[in-house]
């Protein structure tokens, strides 16, 4: 029984990883979901025919992708209660990328020298009318917190993919070195032991031949265990 009990062991941590994988997955999506909603820049422009506008664009504006890359999230974590082996892993690798594409999104607010450009563009206001633009970082900072959650989780379901296939291919492979002396012995003593009764009889006449005696002849001890 402690063979069995220790191939279970390993599969109920790896369901656990899983479990909290699923869990920064979750996280990962409310993040990048309140992400779109921030504001990410603010556009203001002055076309000399009206007073200065001023035009906020969301996280959702400034990068479609967002929304899509949190339901990817969510689906992954529905879809890790189901997968096992090397589709769980395919998962892992998807997630990975996808960290990939939300801290680019998320990192890039502060790497591009001027958000103007593309600000006015997004917002369809002609560059000669642009007067300035505004950062707002709190949704960049949501963006790169979930790219951190979904990489976690792509490397805690790569984790759990090798651990639960490990112990599904047999009970020994987590055993003490003792237990799996045990089971070996258990498995294969049938076997031994009746190729090692026939070597022995075997020689047991030829050592009887060499020195003379009949081979057929029983001991007097074997003819009273019976009475």
């Amino acid at each position: 029984m402690a063979p069995d009990t220790e191939s279970v062991r390993p599969e109920r941590r790896g369901r656990l990883t899983i479990g909290i994988a699923q869990l920064l997955l979750v996280v990962a999506a409310a993040a990048l979901w309140t992400a779109s909603r921030l504001p990410w820049v603010d556009i203001r422009s002055f076309d000399g025919l009206g007073p200065p506008k001023e035009l906020t664009l969301s996280g959702a504006s400034w990068s479609t992708a967002l929304l899509p890359l949190a339901l990817l999230m969510l689906a992954t974590a529905v879809a890790a209660l189901a997968v096992r082996g090397w589709p769980l892993r395919a998962l892992a690798g998807l997630l990975a990328v996808a960290s990939l594409a939300v801290g680019y999104l998320g990192i890039s607010l502060w790497v591009i020298p001027d958000v103007a450009v593309r600000g006015a563009d997004l917002a369809h206001i002609p560059l000669v009318a642009l007067v300035g633009s505004e950062r707002h970082y709190l949704g960049a900072v949501a963006a790169v917190i979930s790219a951190a959650c979904t990489l976690i989780a792509a490397v805690l379901l790569m984790r759990s993919a090798s651990v639960v296939g490990s112990a599904a291919a047999g009970p020994t492979k987590y055993a003490s070195p003792a237990a799996r002396r045990s089971i070996a012995r258990r498995d294969n003593a049938d076997n031994v032991s009746q190729d090692a009764g026939q070597d022995m009889s075997e020689r047991m006449i030829w050592d009887a031949l060499d020195e003379g005696r009949d081979p057929t002849d029983r001991p007097r001890g074997s003819d009273t265990e019976g009475r």
